[in-house]
């Protein structure tokens, strides 16, 4: 055993890197299968959007678009709250319950018929996923990971989104083109995917543990090396600012980083929602090979996605990693209606998926540079909701502006608009949110 691995504590001698793959094994994985069945349940509609049309009159562009991203109104609305209770509570057993609650909604989208069940289902399934990533970036992470962890922790984590496409996408494709039951393939899509959520939450409640010390995984000398590391880390972080929720709430940093994720979610959302289609109109392939297709842009996402987690953590810069990303976006978003070809296409949308995936683990980590406990808790909370009304109005302006003016083109410019102007405002963050 190398030196370097090796740390002494007050209670002995402990294997650090050891310690670290099995912290990743016993939070980061429970965490990524979480978030893979989340990001499934929350964009299914978009692979179900290329044939539900089909079978549903009333299913327009625009309604279409305010549906999917009337998801986020219902998100926005008790994200903040429901972060807070998280905190104040039992965040494991809030985790549990939010996943069995979303599986149950996504069952009751089988039995939509009108424009208002529509629209209710999806508001319910953004109340119940409320708080779900605001509670992992800013309690459960932060309580197993230390600050020089956490860039490469959360950006493991959030590796599981483009799995979840790697995954959903072909499964979603074959789905749609399957009569099971007597269900259309968009029903048979919502409830296979809402088995897993009902199951896990179950799994999840025993297997993953909130703090170290209620970990039977975790020695004694691994609990007082994690506690002492994670109390010093908090003494540093008071010594220059002790925040309050509500001092964290209106901190200038905190609104600026609303500011950005706003901008960057309605590419984010907007892209996400509407790709399967996009790509459909543009190629004239068939659901399943869209499906297959889309594996491409999101195994590139994937890798930039780990890359920058693990170059920010050597380097200790987050800013550039984070802002180089959408700028890329913003071109692959722009240049994405003028594709000559289904192939050309399938490269844009691969350089849209590398900018709105991939900084998104290096940004999470930077609002806990300077915020701990509740104050995280809170202004994650504001972030998100802050950022995912984007995830409301990049769907729907698509939505409205293909049913009025007929094309998506003008939409992709807007969003390759915000997702530059979002890149530009993160290089003014301060210096000081380097973590040290």
């Amino acid at each position: 055993m190398s030196n370097s691995s090796v740390m002494q504590t007050v209670h002995g001698e402990i294997d650090v890197q050891d310690f670290k793959r099995r912290r990743l094994l016993h939070v980061v994985l429970p965490l990524f299968i979480v978030s893979i069945i989340a990001f499934l349940d929350r964009v299914n509609i978009a692979y179900a959007g290329m044939t539900m049309k089909e079978d549903l009159a009333w299913l327009s562009p625009e309604v279409f678009g305010m549906g999917a991203g009337i998801f986020f109104v219902g998100y926005v609305l008790f994200e903040v709250p429901a972060s807070l209770l998280a905190a104040k509570f039992n965040a494991m057993k809030w985790v549990a319950r939010i996943m069995f609650s979303w599986g149950l909604v996504c069952v009751l989208m089988t039995s939509m018929s009108t424009v208002f069940e529509f629209y209710l289902y999806r508001f319910l399934l953004g109340l119940c996923e409320a708080s779900l990533y605001p509670v992992i970036y800013s309690l459960l992470i932060p309580n197993w990971f230390l600050p020089r962890e956490r860039a490469q922790a959360i950006s493991l984590m959030l590796t599981s989104l483009l799995f979840s496409n790697i995954i959903g996408a072909p499964l979603a494709g074959v789905l749609l083109e399957q009569q099971l039951f007597g269900l259309h393939g968009w029903q048979t899509l919502f409830i296979v995917e809402a088995i897993p959520a009902i199951a896990f939450a179950f799994i999840f409640a025993f297997w993953m543990k909130e703090k170290p010390e209620e970990a039977s995984w975790v020695t004694a000398a691994e609990k007082a090396y994690i506690k002492a590391e994670l109390e010093k880390e908090e003494a540093e972080k008071q010594s220059v600012k002790k925040y309050t929720t509500w001092q964290a709430l209106k901190d200038p940093k905190v609104l600026l980083l609303s500011l950005i994720y706003f901008l960057w979610v309605i590419g984010f959302w907007g892209f996400s929602f509407w790709m399967p289609q996009v790509l459909k109109n543009l190629s004239g392939w068939s659901p399943s090979l869209v499906g297959w297709a889309i594996v491409i842009p999101m195994t590139a996402a994937l890798l930039i996605q780990v890359f920058c987690g693990y170059s920010s953590t050597k380097r200790n810069e987050k800013r550039w990693h984070v802002a180089i990303t959408l700028f890329i976006g913003a071109i692959g978003l722009a240049a994405t209606p003028h594709s000559p070809t289904p192939e050309i296409s399938l490269l844009f949308i691969c350089l849209s998926a590398v900018g709105v995936y991939g900084g998104m683990g290096v940004w999470w980590t930077m609002p806990t540079t300077f915020l701990s406990g509740a104050a995280a808790a809170g202004a994650m909370g504001l972030i998100n909701s802050s950022g995912n009304m984007g995830g409301w109005v990049g769907p729907y302006m698509l939505g409205f502006i293909n049913q009025h003016m007929g094309t998506f083109h003008v939409g992709y410019y807007v969003m390759g608009a915000c997702m530059f102007l979002a890149g530009l405002l993160v290089l003014t963050l301060p210096k000081s949110m380097e973590q040290k």
